[in-house]
């Protein structure tokens, strides 16, 4: 099947607070990969004050990936910052889906926010 989606995607409002209440508070970057070979994904994480940080992941051909932001393996070998607001580049070595949601449980209820990455090229 054809690649469908595009290879650069932005995430410009990325926060994983270090609370949680019930269930775990988190983020993850969905993947679609429709075409016939595996997508090589770089994700750049921009901060306010720091470096950029970047990690590897795949989307194997034909597939989804739920990819968790806090378990990403950092380049500088650290977790994910909690408590932090950042922005994350996805940059596809083929063309994909990428969708962004985050569960927040800090303040006792639960908030759930679902988006589509900005698509680049």
């Amino acid at each position: 099947m054809k690649h469908l989606g595009k290879k650069l995607w932005l995430i410009p409002d990325c926060y994983t607070p270090s609370k949680s209440e019930g269930m775990e508070s988190h983020e993850s970057v969905c993947v679609l990969n429709t075409g016939d070979t595996d997508a090589e994904l770089t994700f750049t994480l921009y901060f306010e004050d720091n470096e950029p940080l970047t990690a590897s992941e795949t989307c194997p051909a034909r597939r989804t990936r739920h990819i968790r932001m806090s378990r990403l393996k950092l380049s500088s070998g650290k977790p994910l910052p909690l408590d932090t607001s950042y922005a994350v580049s996805v940059q596809s070595t083929c063309p994909v889906s990428v969708q962004y949601s985050r569960m927040d449980t800090s303040l006792g209820g639960m908030a759930l926010m679902t988006t589509v990455a900005h698509p680049v090229e």
